[in-house]
């Protein structure tokens, strides 16, 4: 018998769900499409991005036979790029290994790139309905209130006990219903802020409502240090066009475009890095444009202190391994990080 929780929760469900193009349908490429960009995106973002992809790719074959460019530039301004990276990789192996078709067990599911556990167990059960309880950030805050459990969900022992619960309150008799209901429920009723407790379906159920510890749940261990760091851009101007290169080292932004960087590990002075060394190994003779120092750029872990230097160039650069001239007007066309692309503008 499942948990009395789960009946009320797919009640719930079924009268208060949003309408999302990925929603009641079980092709598996669309499943797996829009978790990819929901792992690190709010809903109200990632759809866009998701009818974007569809539009270009309606199928993983599509999909796994365009260039990797192509792939960045429509996945501009979602950050966590790696997840484009690994979207891509992983299409390519469903199509030269599964010959088109998507894998149809966790395990296999599980083995893409870029699919963990969370992944694995929705595509499993929203695609083919089977039995793989889902937890993500809506789930942990679910659980941790309805049970009032303090161990934080982000430790290892966390992440075991919720896992383990999930698994054991799944309807698995209806477990694609189950796992949207208890996800939608967190997103919409359940909120990390101002949860709508007196009109819960489950507040009789709520540990942490009788005991007045809802403000604490869930629990988390505390955050990583931010890492602070400093780019220098120089845009570097010859006749109309302008100096770019491609991030080639695994490190943020990946294989996206940018321009001529310089990094430090802490503030700079403009007249000392005019008179860099590597700066003036491509040229000297320059006139200086405009130096612009943008907001400061907020990662996940890291935060982007950032300058744009433009320089318009008398002759072009002397010879560089990774720095190729285009057209200023082509920029758009590039797969650039989101904040050189609001610089831009």
């Amino acid at each position: 018998m499942p948990h009395p929780i789960s009946d009320k929760l797919i009640a719930w469900y079924q009268n208060h769900k949003r309408t999302l193009p990925w929603r009641d349908i079980n092709d598996p490429y669309k499943i797996w499409l829009s978790e990819i960009i929901l792992q690190q995106t709010q809903v109200a973002q990632g759809l866009s991005y998701y009818q974007k992809f569809i539009d270009a790719f309606p199928n993983v074959n599509l999909l796994a036979k365009a260039k990797e460019d192509k792939v960045l530039q429509l996945w501009q301004g979602l950050g966590y790029y790696s997840r484009a990276r690994n979207l891509h990789a992983a299409a390519k192996f469903v199509s030269k290994e599964y010959k088109g078709q998507f894998p149809k067990t966790y395990d296999d599911i599980r083995e893409l790139k870029g699919v963990g556990d969370y992944t694995a167990a929705a595509i499993a059960s929203f695609a083919y309905n089977l039995p793989y309880a889902v937890v993500d950030g809506n789930v942990y805050r679910v659980y941790a209130r309805v049970f009032d459990i303090n161990l934080p969900v982000n430790s290892t022992k966390g992440k075991k006990q919720f896992q383990l619960l999930a698994n054991e309150l799944l309807n698995a008799k209806k477990p694609a219903l189950h796992n949207s209901a208890i996800m939608e429920f967190g997103a919409l009723h359940c909120k990390p802020q101002n949860p709508l407790c007196e009109t819960c379906p489950i507040q009789v159920h709520c540990s942490a409502y009788k005991n007045n510890t809802i403000s604490l749940r869930p629990v988390k261990q505390k955050k990583i240090t931010i890492k602070h760091r400093y780019l220098h851009y120089f845009v570097l101007n010859y006749k109309n066009k302008v100096y770019v290169q491609k991030r080639t080292q695994k490190d943020i932004w990946q294989n996206l475009y940018e321009f001529f960087l310089i990094e430090t590990q802490e503030p700079m002075p403009s007249n000392q890095l005019l008179e860099n060394t590597s700066l003036l190994q491509l040229t000297s003779q320059f006139k200086v444009q405009s130096i612009q120092v943008v907001a400061k750029h907020m990662l996940s872990h890291q935060h982007l202190h950032t300058t744009f230097y433009e320089l318009n160039l008398e002759s072009p650069i002397r010879k560089h391994e990774s720095l190729r001239l285009v057209n200023r007007c082509d920029l758009e066309t590039l797969a650039i990080p989101q904040l050189i692309k609001k610089y831009l503008k």
